[in-house]
């Protein structure tokens, strides 16, 4: 397809629809896309003039049609207008709705799908096993060779881009869950996007996993029994990457722009920083995926979702970032 960009709707007990809608209102991407929103019409509309944002919302019955923003309603009944935060009848529509949007991309009819948040919580309550949407794209699309990246910039223009080597694992289980074929796997994607990117250098560095990354074994092994072998394994393949470096100092190096990505071994370790410079303004990149799918980088947001109040920074980030990677893959 050329120009259509679909957004997965979420949760629609949280702020996923509103920020959707205010984002599209702000009309980022090149004039030319045309954007399928995936999700509930009734609500969409109702939400639409709550909001007084007057876009103009056309039924979607095929990719000639003419228009902007269109909506496809993949459930047959319409959910109900007031719903309890994170409940069922919700969970269950936005699983559907985020498979409706993957398999559309798979057959080449999207160029790019965006995700509104959804509820892990809720979603597994309400029957399903559910890990997050990362790892249900990646079963989805039949690999195992995908990563989180998340990425902003701050006012002045500073970037952060990071990695994670494992995503959504306690922490009780992440010495484990840290081992060289993911590290190596992180490093390598995140190279990749760099030249994705477009970036003139892809200078990577990875953290360590334990303070001071281990202080040569004496704070743990897992640096040279895992990291150092994957740093050192990339290096080889022509990577320019270095590592395993003190987390509590790389994210810093990386902030003043001495490194274009950083490889995180953990979640925390890795968005707390990010979260840090750019949290209206993060944007989740999938790398690995057969398609382009990014998110903005927060959560449902149930406290703020009906009062208008939800900034769209992050989901104009998200869908500013899918169009220029759309453009490019062209």
């Amino acid at each position: 397809m050329k120009g259509w960009l679909g957004i997965a709707l979420g949760d629609i007990t949280g702020i996923g629809p509103e920020v959707t809608l205010k984002a599209l209102a702000a009309r980022p991407g090149p004039e030319n896309a045309r954007f399928l929103l995936i999700g509930d019409r009734a609500n969409l509309e109702r939400l639409n003039t709550q909001l007084g944002l007057a876009l103009d919302l056309r039924p979607f019955t095929g990719y000639d049609q003419p228009g902007r923003v269109f909506v496809l309603q993949p459930l047959q009944a319409s959910l109900p207008a007031e719903l309890s935060p994170g409940a069922p009848a919700a969970a269950n529509a936005a699983l559907a709705w985020l498979e409706e949007g993957a398999r559309r991309c798979l057959r080449g009819e999207l160029d790019a799908l965006i995700t509104a948040p959804v509820s892990k919580e809720a979603i597994i309550r309400a029957g399903h096993r559910f890990t997050g949407q990362t790892e249900f794209l990646s079963e989805l699309a039949g690999t195992q060779r995908t990563a989180m990246m998340l990425l902003g910039e701050d006012d002045r223009g500073r970037w952060l881009r990071v990695a994670l080597a494992t995503t959504h694992v306690p922490i009780c289980r992440v010495t484990e869950a840290v081992t060289r074929a993911k590290v190596e796997l992180a490093i390598e994607l995140a190279a990749q996007a760099c030249h994705d990117l477009g970036l003139a250098r892809a200078r990577v560095a990875v953290c360590g996993l334990n303070p001071h990354a281990g202080e040569g074994g004496q704070l743990g092994t897992e640096e040279q029994a895992t990291i150092i072998p994957a740093v050192e394994a990339a290096r080889h393949r022509g990577l320019d990457v270095v590592g395993p470096l003190a987390a509590d100092t790389l994210f810093h190096q990386a902030y003043r722009g001495d490194f274009e990505a950083v490889v995180a071994m953990y979640h925390d370790q890795g968005l707390g920083p990010l979260k840090m410079i750019a949290f209206e303004r993060g944007v989740n990149w999938t790398l690995g995926l057969p398609f382009i799918r990014t998110s903005p980088d927060h959560g449902t947001a149930y406290d703020l979702a009906g009062r208008g109040v939800a900034d769209p920074s992050s989901m104009i980030s998200a869908i500013g970032l899918a169009a220029r990677l759309a453009a490019s893959h062209r």
